[in-house]
Formats: structure tokens, sequence, C-alpha cells
């Protein structure tokens, strides 16, 4: 059995509360043997439901661990979580990275608080020689995976706050227009978020964002006809598959500068929602 750890900053959250059985689910049906095996939290007691290391390690059959050197050493390999605070991602990476010894990583999203930390972490990987990735799963949406060919896209997300979704939707487009955006511009219109990324190529993806939206993308196609498309599941799944086959083999299946690319947009977004109605630049490497 290959032993996944899982790094969280309080373990008892949506991510960790579910991976453990869509793993399982993959993992059975792909004819593989994974489980997540041990466990290591940050802090003891979750803020979400109360539920300290202790009785989540209990409900899900795992080990829990008392450092991260400890989950590391015993895991063939590694999630970092704590995908509603990334500002502790780079600590929790700094510490797994100096004990993985060519184990592979995977690192939830949102990456990094800012751009500026995510160039970072990947200076200590590259200092300790460690393969990883980093991704919201909607890259792996099989609605947007069907539309790459359209003429456009533009997508229409909700989520509690800005700071911590936008990053699905960036995601997105990075995923369908590539790298190479230049700057990015928000309007304010009837409560909800409009923002313009324009690339070098001359193409401007648009993300809507209002905390009530569900997930949509808007489509034209080559004809010019438009549709609005309900992404109704499948991008968790698609995510689990591809972290269980770069666990596998290694296999990234995309570009990993693009994790930068989403980390620059979405923090000139974040400035570009406080300055309403003018272009922000992306900053360049």
């Amino acid at each position: 059995m290959k032993k996944i750890g899982f790094i969280d900053y309080y373990i008892s959250e949506w991510h960790a509360n579910n991976y453990p059985n869509w793993i399982g689910e993959y993992v059975k049906d792909a004819g593989l043997d994974y489980k997540v095996e041990y466990a290591y939290a940050e802090i003891d007691k979750s803020p979400v439901d109360g539920l300290t290391t202790d009785e989540w390690c209990a409900k899900f059959g795992v080990k829990k661990v008392d450092t991260i050197k400890e989950l590391v050493e015993k895991s063939d390999y590694i999630i970092i979580l704590a995908p509603t605070n990334p500002e502790t991602h780079l600590r929790l990476c700094k510490e797994a990275f100096k004990y993985t010894n060519g184990k592979r990583i995977y690192v939830d999203k949102t990456f990094a608080p800012d751009y500026k930390t995510a160039v970072e972490i990947f200076k200590i990987a590259s200092e300790y020689d460690v393969k990883f990735f980093s991704t919201s799963a909607l890259r792996y949406s099989p609605f947007v995976i069907e539309n790459l060919n359209a003429k456009n896209l533009a997508t229409k997300f909700g989520g509690t706050t800005i700071e911590e979704y936008i990053i699905h939707q960036v995601e997105t487009i990075v995923k369908f227009y590539g790298v190479g955006a230049n700057k990015v511009k928000a309007q304010l219109i009837d409560g909800a978020y409009k923002f313009e990324i324009a690339f070098d190529n001359g193409k401007v993806g648009v993300m809507n964002f209002k905390e009530d939206n569900g997930y949509n993308i808007i489509v034209e196609d080559n004809s010019g006809k438009v549709n609005e498309i309900k992404l109704t599941g499948g991008h968790f799944q698609g995510l689990i598959k591809k972290i269980i086959t770069f666990f596998e083999s290694g296999e990234i299946d995309f570009d990993v500068k693009e994790i930068l690319e989403v980390m620059k947009i979405r923090d000139a977004s974040l400035i570009a929602k406080d300055n309403l109605n003018t272009w922000i630049e992306i900053q360049k490497d």
C-alpha cells in the first residue's frame, strides 16, 4: 500500500473531509492501492466544526503524527492542504520540502497568499529538488475541457470572498487562454464584480464574481453563438485522478509556470477590485 500524508493548518476542513473518500473511490476503480495514512495539523482544533486532530483521525482511520518531519518520512506521497489559509503554505512547504528526498507533493489551492510568496516557494522547491504541483480543481472541469476549442470563454462564479474564491476563475481563464496576461480592470455592476484580463495576443478573458453565483462558464463558439453552461460536477474527481497520476509517474499535465501566472493575475485582480475602472498592470517575471 502506498501511504499518503496530509499536512494541514487544521485538519477538519472541507477538502480534508472529502479527499480521503474521493481518493479511495478513484484508486479502487483504477486498480491502485493508495490510502491516506497519516495526518499532521499545525493547530489541534478546527474552527470550522470544533473537531480535534485526534477526533478527525479516528473518524477517517488515519494515524496522527506530531511533526511534519515524521509525516514526510513515514509517507510515500504528501498533500499540503490548508486551502483557506494559503498564508501558511510557505512555512508548511519549507518544512516539508527539507525531508522529501524525492517524494512528490501536491499543494492545494490557493497556492500562496501572493505572487512574491509563490516565487519563494518555488525557490525552496528548487533548493531541495522537490517536484510538486498546485491547481484549482476547476482546471479539470469536464465542461471547461469540452470547450477549450471555443472562440472565447468567460467565468461566472461565486464564493464567500473574492480573496479565497477568485482563484477558481483565474485558473479557468489561464487554462483556456494560457499565459501572457498583461493587465486587469474591474467594474462593479449591480453588486457583481466584472474583471477583464487583457493578454499580449489581444484576447480578453472575463471573470464575473458575486457571492451567490454558482459555477458557470459563458462560451462563445466559433460561429459567434453564446451559451451559458453550468458546471455541475466532475472537477474534483478530475483533480484526484491527476494527483494520483502525478504520484504514480511524476507527470504534470501543464507547465508549472502557469501556477505563477495564476498568482500574478490574482494579485492584480485583488488590486483592481479596490481601484475600480482602472487598468492594473500584471507583474512581469
